[in-house]
């Protein structure tokens, strides 16, 4: 128990734990992309979650995957927690949780749609470079793996891409994970942000949420209000009647 107290003292090693609880199964060179540090400094991290049990790793060839092991902190709410009033706890954590929402500095905006569709063709819809030309002006291109490249390409044949980003979570047909920058900033982590698709069936239709997060402003905020319902009508047009709306996205009024 030392051990685990010690591994969760660290707010790197925490972080480590965050995004394996996100996508579990990571590689070092997948877990490196998201800190400012050498892959060296990760590995000796990941080595005391591995001592404190709650990491553990196993070889896939030459890669090494990294899993979250909840069990040593299962323990400690056993012990520690458990022990007292858990529904007043529980009330309190989530009160902090609204207030630390409603404190944040960085909007987000969500949106949900219902498609006569199945996840599949919608996944399809999301990813498919020909697809999303159709419906939204731009080509999504990607491999769609974690940790790749995505790039949002005009389709004016200038190749131009006016949103790029990374692949965080990618599993097919249910949930893709994006980070969003424009190219200028795609070195600076903290102009990023970052759309969650999660693709949901109900009966013979899906339940499609949006969820924009980490919006630098207001503005960003307002603008994403604006543009994702116009390309999700599109989509779902294109997905229930085979042709997309008339017009563009972007030509869509936004009041």
């Amino acid at each position: 128990m030392d051990k685990v107290f010690k591994a969760l003292a660290d707010e790197t090693r925490r972080r480590l734990l965050d995004r394996l609880h996100e996508d579990n199964g990571q590689t070092l060179g997948e877990l490196s992309e998201h800190f400012a540090m050498t892959r060296q400094s990760v590995t000796q991290h990941l080595a005391v979650l591995e001592a404190a049990n709650l990491v553990s790793a196993v070889r896939r060839g030459r890669e090494k995957l990294h899993y979250l092991n909840p069990v040593p902190l299962h323990e400690i709410q056993e012990r520690w927690i458990d022990k007292f009033e858990r529904p007043r706890l529980g009330a309190l954590g989530a009160v902090k949780r609204r207030a630390e929402e409603a404190m944040t500095d960085k909007p987000t905006f969500v949106y949900v749609t219902y498609i006569e569709s199945t996840p599949e063709k919608v996944w399809e819809a999301l990813t498919d470079a020909d697809l999303t030309a159709a419906y939204w002006g731009h080509s999504n291109v990607s491999d769609w793996r974690p940790g790749s490249r995505w790039e949002h390409v005009r389709t004016d044949g200038s190749r131009v891409a006016d949103v790029v980003g990374t692949v965080v979570v990618s599993e097919r047909p249910t949930r893709l994970v994006t980070t969003w920058a424009a190219p200028d900033q795609e070195d600076q982590r903290d102009r990023h942000s970052r759309v969650t698709f999660d693709i949901r069936p109900h009966a013979d239709i899906v339940r499609l949420t949006v969820t924009h997060e980490d919006l630098n402003d207001e503005g960003e905020r307002a603008d994403a209000a604006t543009g994702w319902p116009a390309v999700l009508s599109n989509l779902k047009s294109l997905l229930e009647t085979g042709s997309a709306l008339p017009q563009k996205p972007w030509q869509v009024p936004a009041r």
